[in-house]
């Protein structure tokens, strides 16, 4: 690998913006990344937070593997202890920008996970990888799938059981409330949901503390090895090939550093495909996650599931169809506004928004398409999509393209009023 930095031409820019369409282009975007009349990054230093989950894997490799030097910038991971204080530190310009939960950014940007900030999310870091863990003391009662825990919801008093997820917007409140209501319960009503940061989820089962939790890996796979709990469903199994973690930051950083913020993604990208290249990438990126300066935990609970081998805890294994994946040509990574759109839906659907927003238009202000195809050109073979929109079918059957948001919003039998 050359350490001589790479700089993006506007020839190049022009010909990645091409393949998506003049529909796509944002105001303003053709201008606002050459104002500052050149290339160079305008931060040298990049510090990008991270909690230690499998799926921070491409922004430690940019750093670890020196993709980030290709293209003129130094990432600095920074291990954070919540997604509370990711959301803290990067509102406050602690950090730069940070591996983080999609729906924790597009809840700032409506004011609903913390005081209302602009927010950017530069592209998508991973698609599924996640899972729903019940404990073995409900398996011990004859819990094992959705059906089973609604009977035994049903039989207890309202709130008996206590569920944990990472976050009141983030992505696993919302993949735990989807697999809870397709059961037939209610996450507001039928039992108790709480906060718990996710390298404490184990430890919490263990006490008693909750029946079950929603969690990135390696948790889900720590609460089998250590007896504790079972997975009774993954997150891919709820919406195959569902967008995950992205990297987020401020609006006013990304207007203030241009330049840094492409070749941040550039580097990330590179990562991302370096990963998903072979199965040897992914259990060296099992190894340096494993390590104290990261997930602090034994590569044994990352590497099966990063190469898609599941175990149940209950006797199932099987091969995922739609394990975690990082690039997958750049369908993974490219910031799809009706990935975006979807968790506004969910979160009307839950009533953490009183009233419908004007759905696309806040996707076209957060999800910056015009850096990701700058970044996209600049590491070249990154395939762009002819839309921004793509078409998803989830565990229920419903389908999700973002043609008619505050109707699917409306469509679930479940669901809260805001309050």
């Amino acid at each position: 690998m050359s350490n001589k930095p790479l700089v993006l031409s506007r020839r190049r820019f022009l010909q990645a913006g091409a393949a998506l369409g003049s529909a796509v282009l944002l105001p303003g975007m053709m201008g606002s990344a050459w104002a500052a009349g050149s290339d160079a990054p305008e931060q040298n230093t990049v510090k990008v937070g991270f909690i230690p989950l499998t799926d921070c894997a491409s922004v430690v490799m940019a750093s670890v593997k020196g993709f980030d030097k290709k293209y003129g910038i130094s990432i600095v991971p920074s291990k954070e202890a919540s997604w509370a204080a990711v959301r803290d530190k990067m509102v406050s310009g602690e950090l730069d920008a940070a591996h983080v939960l999609y729906g924790l950014v597009y809840g700032l940007e409506l004011g609903i996970a913390g005081k209302q900030q602009g927010m950017a999310n530069l592209m998508t870091l991973n698609n599924n990888g996640q899972a729903i863990s019940l404990s073995m003391e409900l398996a011990k009662q004859g819990v094992t799938d959705g059906e089973s825990l609604k009977k035994k919801v049903a039989s207890l008093a309202p709130g008996s059981f206590t569920f944990a997820h990472t976050f009141p917007t983030g992505t696993h409140a919302m993949w735990l409330y989807y697999w809870l209501a397709q059961a037939g319960i209610n996450p507001f009503t039928d039992v108790r949901t709480v906060v718990v940061p996710p390298p404490q989820m184990v430890m919490n089962m263990r006490i008693g503390n909750m029946q079950g939790f929603c969690v990135g890996e390696p948790w889900n796979q720590r609460a089998i090895s250590n007896g504790i709990g079972f997975t009774a469903a993954t997150s891919q199994s709820i919406w195959p090939d569902h967008p995950e973690k992205i990297l987020g930051t401020r609006r006013e950083w990304v207007e203030q550093n241009p330049n840094t913020a492409r070749a941040l993604v550039a580097a990330i990208l590179e990562a991302s495909r370096w990963i998903d290249a072979s199965d040897d990438n992914r259990r060296e990126t099992a190894n340096v996650l494993a390590g104290r300066a990261y997930l602090n935990t034994k590569a044994e609970y990352l590497t099966g599931r990063m190469l898609g081998q599941y175990d149940n805890g209950m006797g199932r294994t099987w091969q995922d169809k739609h394990a975690m994946q990082f690039f997958c040509d750049g369908e993974v990574t490219f910031p799809w506004l009706s990935d975006g759109m979807w968790f506004l839906t969910q979160h009307r659907r839950w009533g953490l928004l009183d009233h419908n927003p004007d759905y696309l238009a806040v996707a076209k202000r957060i999800n910056r398409i015009d850096i990701y195809q700058q970044a996209a050109a600049a590491v070249g073979n990154v395939s762009l999509p002819a839309s921004p929109m793509r078409t998803s079918t989830l565990m229920d059957g419903s389908t999700w393209n973002g043609s008619d948001p505050a109707a699917y919003a409306a469509s679930f039998a479940i669901k809260r009023e805001g309050e």
